[in-house]
């Protein structure tokens, strides 16, 4: 039977791959294109969000692990950006398979403000939400550029 923990990672992993097979082939000029005059609804504003929601300084402190700060240049290219949100993404869940049954039950803490009181597994189900759904914006923007 597998545990909590390896339910999450599972259902990261899914998620990741669906993603991964979306954005197969994504060019640069998809990767640039602007539907409308908003900057965030473009390709490449999504997928620096996801890399970003991926490495965010507070996601280590707060299952508890510390980690180096890293810098991440401006992507140049659908490739690069992908590259980018793959590395984040491989960073976040190396995070949370290293915490055991035990530390995925502890409490986020003072750090967290409000959501003190919260697990860091409820933490990590929160990340999975916001991956999903920020995923499937940057699917429905592929297909808005393939319908246009």
């Amino acid at each position: 039977m597998a545990s909590a923990g390896e339910d999450i990672l599972d259902l990261f992993d899914y998620a990741w791959q669906r993603f991964r097979n979306r954005m197969a082939g994504l060019t640069d000029e998809e990767w640039r294109w602007q539907p409308i005059a908003d900057d965030r609804v473009t390709l490449r504003w999504r997928l620096g969000h996801i890399a970003d929601l991926l490495r965010m300084e507070r996601n280590a402190p707060l299952l508890g692990l510390s980690e180096e700060p890293g810098q991440w240049p401006e992507p140049r290219s659908a490739e690069e950006a992908m590259a980018q949100t793959e590395e984040a993404y491989g960073r976040w869940r190396a995070n949370l398979a290293s915490l055991s049954e035990d530390d995925q039950a502890k409490l986020l803490g003072d750090a967290a403000g409000y959501y003190a009181t919260s697990t860091r597994r409820a933490f990590a189900l929160h990340i999975v939400d916001e991956l999903i759904h920020h995923t499937a914006e940057a699917a429905l923007l592929r297909d808005l550029y393939a319908g246009r």
